[in-house]
């Protein structure tokens, strides 16, 4: 019979492995669900909710109800965030992936302009909130239910998984769409086909929910949560308490995410109108191209997440901060050659350095902060990030190349970007090792 001693690594690792996996899957979904929205943006919503005489114009309406969602993500992070911090991190990921696919579900089912006029961008918008609010507590609780659960010297590698939810989800939801249009004419598509991927969701949602609930609550969360109870002191609200102790790291949260959050919705959701409104290439190439990008970003962010186990995170997220700031000023002009394999080489590329910020930022966001406001804290600084960086950049993106015709402009916002997330890897302090029930 094996020692408890020869053991104990085993089942520890066994453990992980399977929160690793819960998380994953459920963030996928997750992510399917939200990215699935800015595809049919592009594609889609801009004629069948938002139609107007300029395809330009109808795709930048169609994107500012895309930066709604952005709008809810801080809202969702604050309340998820504390009812995590009070309950516990398992509840609010169950009820996180719930809202999430019951939204995604409905907008499969929604009528549209055509059918009931102007309510039809009313609902569309409405659940595009309910979308936000869900994914803005889904990011804090997912990364720390595996960082919590796996110990200081593979924390990077284990919680940079369920980073790689993002690039699954979206080529979950891109793979979909590039199906579709493949077997399907375009009338067929806008006529119907395009509600098969949001029905799709609540299948979705089923695994995810079976999956997510058979794991066990962090055991870092569990131990604060006695010592709380044991000492017998007053608990503070813990937004209060993050801003009054660890507003500095919100910030820091921030701009980790800053240069992240921007590079990475103009490498999937604005290439797409670039590529097919602005260079009129076809809407199948585009998706294509980001197809074959999300698969690579998807399998080398672990790797990135263990290159931050061995030499920080800070290095890590420098080398994806700076490779991004020079990559963005080459970007449109291969992009711009039309043929489909420099493009995808060229989108896969900016995803490799997206992948650098973002494999690490898991561990490093979760290591800035103390157990008992770590939901809240990371996810107030990741959610407000996303209304200033993320939410917007397709946004600012449309109008950028609307107003002055070039991509230029738009390579010049990403540049400044990649520099702010740049900065603020140089001047933060470094986390690697951290032991997370120890306070700092």
């Amino acid at each position: 019979m094996s020692s408890p001693t020869a053991t104990a690594p085993v089942q520890r690792r066994t453990g992980v492995a399977r929160i690793v996996t819960a998380s994953l899957i459920g963030t996928t979904v997750e992510w399917y669900d939200f990215f699935l929205y800015g595809s049919a943006a592009a594609l889609v919503f801009n004629t069948l909710f938002f139609p107007t005489h300029d395809p330009l114009v109808g795709t930048l309406i169609a994107f500012a109800s895309y930066a709604v969602g952005f709008l809810a993500r801080p809202l969702g992070g604050l309340v998820f965030g504390h009812f995590g911090d009070r309950l516990g991190r398992k509840r609010l990921l169950v009820l996180s992936l719930l809202l999430m696919g019951a939204a995604t579900f409905a907008m499969g089912l929604l009528p549209t302009y055509a059918a009931i006029g102007v309510a039809a961008p009313i609902l569309l918008t409405l659940l595009r909130l309910v979308q936000g609010f869900a994914l803005g507590g889904e990011w804090g609780g997912a990364v720390l239910i595996v960082s919590e659960h796996g110990g200081e010297r593979h924390r990077g590698f284990w919680a940079s998984w369920p980073q790689a939810g993002a690039p699954g989800g979206n080529l979950l939801a891109t793979g979909v769409l590039a199906i579709l249009a493949l077997v399907q004419s375009d009338e067929t598509f806008l006529a119907w086909g395009w509600r098969v991927p949001f029905l799709l969701s609540g299948v979705l949602v089923v695994i995810g929910l079976w999956i997510r609930i058979s794991v066990s609550e962090s055991p870092v969360f569990l131990q604060a949560q006695a010592q709380a109870a044991a000492s017998g002191a007053p608990q503070k609200l813990p937004i209060v308490q993050v801003f009054q102790r660890s507003w500095r790291e919100v910030l820091g949260a921030i701009g980790l995410r800053f240069g992240e959050n921007i590079s990475y919705y103009i490498l999937t959701t604005f290439v797409l109108v670039y590529v097919t409104t602005h260079l009129g290439l076809e809407r199948g190439l585009a998706l294509n191209a980001v197809l074959v990008a999300s698969a690579v970003h998807f399998a080398t962010i672990p790797l990135w997440g263990a290159l931050s186990d061995r030499i920080g995170r800070r290095p890590v997220t420098l080398i994806g901060a700076t490779g991004m700031a020079a990559w963005a000023f080459a970007l449109f002009t291969l992009v711009d050659s039309g043929e489909f394999w420099i493009i995808c080489l060229t989108v896969t590329t900016g995803l490799l350095f997206h992948g650098a910020m973002y494999g690490p930022q898991a561990a490093f966001v979760s290591e800035l902060f103390d157990t008992r406001v770590r939901y809240t804290g990371a996810a107030i600084g990741s959610q407000l990030a996303s209304i200033i960086a993320g939410g917007v950049a397709p946004l600012i993106a449309v109008a950028l190349l609307g107003r002055y015709g070039s991509a230029t402009p738009v390579a010049l916002y990403l540049c400044a970007a990649a520099v702010v997330t740049a900065i603020t890897a140089a001047v933060i302090r470094e986390t690697r090792g951290r032991d997370l029930t120890v306070d700092s």
